[in-house]
């Protein structure tokens, strides 16, 4: 795989959603917006700005709003030039702008690595990059590179998997899969021993939690062919990637940036806020308004 450029994108998309019943017996979870933004739409914009070109989305038959938000729609477009609102037809213009996106269904949910599995066809045999519908992550800065592109960048010097890892408070690492480190390359990045599925708190090796971003060799299929059900009745990703470290070296990257858990009502709360006080447009309406509720806030 030395050499081979990275250009290829999985955003698995499929959960049901049930932490935001009532609102997705109809909407998607990866449409709830953050702005004016469906949460899956930033992730694709990502991909996109690290040089991804191609990108399969796995959906379930439930998730045709996902599908008809990246289709083009003259009708809607011929409306907002006749009201004169050239602006607003040109973000609507932008929607998916440079990259092919393709969409897969996953009949029943199995889990992250069976609708990983699913891409094989259309990863074929290279190295290819996971953005987790779930997960959605924000610059430290404008100049800052994308999450995934910092794994990108690891891969291109390794040529080995990476995953993508932030320090969580160690009360909640039961909620993620944790790396137990074996060496430090430096700060930032380790080579990884072993990983542990939502460990229990008291024997977690680690507050490294993986958080919603890979970059994967194809080797990786032949363990999730092979996988056994794992924790929650699913197949898990994790352990295919604890397999494959049998043959190769898998890296994490504690990467730059603010993640948050979209699949979670405070993650969705956390990043809205955060995104609005990053909008130049709404930062001091916003922080007003904060700095008006925490004179008043109590614990």
């Amino acid at each position: 795989m030395s050499g081979t450029k990275i250009t290829k994108a999985i955003i698995p998309a499929a959960g049901l959603g049930s932490r935001f019943l009532p609102a997705t017996k109809s909407i998607p979870k990866e449409m709830i917006p953050i702005l004016d933004t469906p949460t899956i739409d930033l992730i694709v914009q990502e991909a996109v700005q690290s040089g991804i070109t191609d990108i399969l989305i796995i959906v379930s038959f439930t998730k045709s709003a996902i599908s008809n938000f990246y289709r083009h729609n003259a009708k809607l477009e011929r409306y907002l030039i006749s009201k004169n609102k050239n602006d607003l037809c040109e973000k609507i213009r932008k929607i998916g702008l440079g990259v092919k996106i393709r969409f897969k269904y996953q009949v029943s949910p199995k889990g992250l690595g069976h609708a990983i599995y699913l891409a094989k066809k259309f990863v074929k045999n290279q190295p290819f990059a996971v953005l987790l519908g779930d997960d959605v992550i924000l610059k430290n800065d404008a100049h800052a590179s994308p999450a995934i592109q910092q794994l990108m960048k690891v891969y291109d010097r390794y040529h080995q998997s990476v995953v993508g890892v932030k320090n969580v408070n160690k009360s909640e690492v039961d909620k993620y899969g944790i790396v137990e480190p074996k060496k430090y390359l430096n700060t930032k990045l380790c080579e990884i021993n072993t990983m542990i599925e939502k460990p229990n708190v008291k024997k977690a090796p680690s507050t490294l939690a993986i958080t919603g971003r890979y970059i994967l060799t194809p080797e990786i299929f032949k363990y999730l062919a092979m996988q056994k059900i794992g924790v929650g009745g699913e197949i898990q990703l994790t352990d295919a990637i604890i397999n494959l470290l049998s043959e190769q070296k898998v890296y994490a990257l504690n990467y730059n940036g603010n993640h948050y858990d979209i699949g979670s009502k405070s993650g969705l709360v956390k990043a809205t806020i955060d995104f609005a006080l990053n909008d130049s447009q709404m930062h001091s309406e916003i922080s007003t308004h904060i700095l008006n509720l925490a004179k008043n806030l109590k614990k």
